[in-house]
Order: structure tokens, then sequence, then C-alpha cells
């Protein structure tokens, strides 16, 4: 790892002499930085990859042991400390969530009527792509699994816009986004971004939908 070293020297007057102090500031360099991404890179792609589960899995989390062992051996130590207890405060809250997102998207989905389906966001309408927009926003989607739910979807009678507001909503907010979101910009900042993605994928999903 490259160190640049910034020296800033300051006068002092005490008994006639000068005191020098120096401050030292560490950076991490290009190339560790490019691999640090490149490997978070990595492990979302293999995610995606339609491979068998243990290859997929032993390739996770092989990439995510270099990650640990980047940061641990080539990151600056303090910024280390604080990136694996940033990781480990995220965790903590992020799982239980995750988890409880992922067994309701899946148990919802196959005991959702096809009438139902069809009634909310069968039509190209405000209110069908309103309706999508939203389950969008608070649903979880991970990398890649929003295409084969919008599949089921649309096979239940889903209409092309909400389809459209559906998948923009998706990937952009979820609710444990929202608590992140949250905790970093505060409530209100938080809301209107949320509002935001909500009525641009709406709005969008309207005007696909008259294409």
């Amino acid at each position: 790892m490259n160190i640049m070293k910034a020296f800033i020297f300051r006068e002092k007057a005490e008994q006639g002499g000068f005191v020098v102090q120096e401050s030292k500031e560490t950076k991490i360099s290009k190339k560790i930085l490019f691999i640090f991404f490149g490997l978070m890179i990595a492990i979302l792609v293999v995610n995606g990859l339609q491979i068998s589960q243990l290859l997929k899995y032993l390739l996770m989390f092989s990439f995510a042991i270099a990650v640990v062992l980047l940061v641990v051996f080539k990151f600056h130590k303090e910024s280390a400390k604080e990136w694996l207890h940033e990781t480990w405060n995220f965790s903590k809250m992020l799982l239980p969530l995750l988890f409880i997102g992922v067994f309701i998207a899946g148990f919802i989905m196959p005991l959702l009527p096809q009438e139902l389906i069809e009634r909310l966001v069968g039509q190209n309408n405000l209110i069908g792509n309103l309706i999508a927009s939203i389950f969008g926003a608070f649903m979880y989607f991970s990398t890649l699994t929003e295409i084969p739910i919008l599949q089921a979807l649309i096979a239940k009678g889903m209409a092309s816009g909400p389809a459209l507001a559906l998948l923009l909503s998706g990937p952009s907010l979820s609710l444990a986004s929202m608590l992140v979101i949250r905790k970093v910009l505060g409530t209100k900042k938080t809301a209107v971004y949320v509002s935001l993605v909500i009525i641009y994928s709406t709005i969008a999903g309207l005007i696909f939908g008259m294409i």
C-alpha cells in the first residue's frame, strides 16, 4: 500500500526556540480501493449467476474472505476498525428485516389470487401504477430476483405499466434501505426521497403503459 505523508510545520515561540509539529495523513492507494470494490461487485455478480449453489456459495465466501483480509491487512488500522464496526452494526439491523421480508414475499406470492392482481394492477391507470410503486418500494427485492417476481405477477394479469413501476421502485427502495437512509439523512429527507421514487416510478409506468 502506498502511503502518502503530509508534514505540516508550525512555528511556536517557546523559550526562544522553535517547536516543529508533525501531522501524518495516511491514504489508501487507488489500487487497493479498486481491488476492494472489485471484490464487492464480484460478490453481487456471482450471486446472480445461474450456477450450482455449492459453487456459488464457495465463490461468494472466498470473495468475502478476501475483502475482510484486504481490509485487515491493507487498510489503515482505524479505517479497518471503523469499517468492520459499521458492517457489524448494519448486519445486526438489516438481517432480521431481510429474513422477514424474504419470508413474507415467498409466502404471499403463491397465495395472491389472480383476480386481486387483475383488479389492483391489471390496468395501466394512475391507481394501478401507484399501488405497484408503493408495493415495490416497501418490499425487499434482492439482486436480480425482481425479474422472476415480475414474471409471476405478469402471468397473473399485471399490466405492463405497473410492472415497470414495480421494476423501478423495487430495486431503488426497501423497508430495510429506508431505515438505513433515515439513520443517515433523517426522517424528513428520507420521506422526500421515498416520495420522489414512488412518484417518478408511477409516472414512468403510466408513460410506458401508453406506448
